[in-house]
């Protein structure tokens, strides 16, 4: 049986399979595949006294990750989901090292320009108990507004937060227009914290009936019961999905 441990485990999914972009974690960037990228900002952002894991679902990515001096797991790629992966690297993990992380936080391969405060924001808001953590921007670009790929987060913000420093429960998710009246819309993001036990929790439960509809995998956690924090962040990291967005992130990192 596993130690508690109050360190924090940052997991990264990613395998060969995409409809649009295949191949993309291994996709060139600067002469670096687009994972190692992703790597190196997550291992910048929590410091040596944290774990940073692939969770890989191709021989190849464990492959590239070794090489760069990665730890990686080598995960089913018949697993539902990005964190059905995270969670059995997370045994996986766990057996080899005889301790169990407090947090954990899931982070997607396709961000190869991640601003690292954005993993030490998300892993701040599981110091109040709460189940999970995401992020939201708000969004600026009214197109975005009616763009059903946009995922829109309402939020019960907290009372007596500033713009800068603003905090809150989940509500909902949805890929409509919502909520309607005046007011700001907010952008989700798609980085997550757990708690340990909540995390085992969301994956034992089956998809719920508002995110087989939505086709969003944390209304199972709000359908359960479950608990999300959220903060309000100045930028929406660019995720590559498409061969437009690899030439974006490849002229992003040129310039920096």
């Amino acid at each position: 049986m596993s130690q508690a441990s109050n360190k924090l485990i940052v997991i990264i999914p990613a395998r060969l399979a995409a409809t649009r972009l295949p191949n993309k974690p291994l996709a060139d960037i600067d002469g670096r595949p687009m994972i190692v990228h992703v790597w190196e900002r997550v291992v910048a952002a929590i410091g040596s006294d944290n774990q940073v894991i692939i969770a890989a679902g191709d021989p190849e990515i464990v492959d590239v990750m070794q090489a760069a001096g990665g730890r990686v797991v080598l995960t089913d790629p018949d697993l539902p989901s990005g964190s059905d992966r995270i969670y059995s690297a997370l045994q996986e993990i766990e057996k080899q090292d005889g301790v169990a992380p407090a947090h954990i936080i899931n982070v997607q391969g396709d961000l190869p320009t991640l601003a690292p405060e954005l993993i030490e924001k998300t892993a701040a808001l599981l110091h109040d108990g709460s189940d999970m953590s995401s992020l939201v921007a708000e969004i600026k670009d009214p197109t975005e507004i009616d763009n059903p790929n946009i995922v829109k987060a309402i939020i019960s913000w907290d009372e007596g937060t500033s713009d800068a420093e603003k905090v809150g429960r989940a509500l909902y998710f949805t890929r409509a227009t919502a909520p309607s009246g005046e007011g700001l819309y907010y952008h989700h993001i798609g980085i997550y914290g757990y708690q340990r036990a909540a995390l085992e929790r969301f994956v034992s439960l089956p998809p719920s009936p508002l995110e087989k509809r939505e086709k969003l995998e944390q209304l199972r956690a709000l359908e359960a019961g479950m608990t999300i924090r959220l903060a309000c962040v100045d930028t929406v990291p660019l995720g590559v999905d498409t061969q437009e967005d690899l030439e974006k992130a490849r002229a992003i990192l040129r310039g920096q």
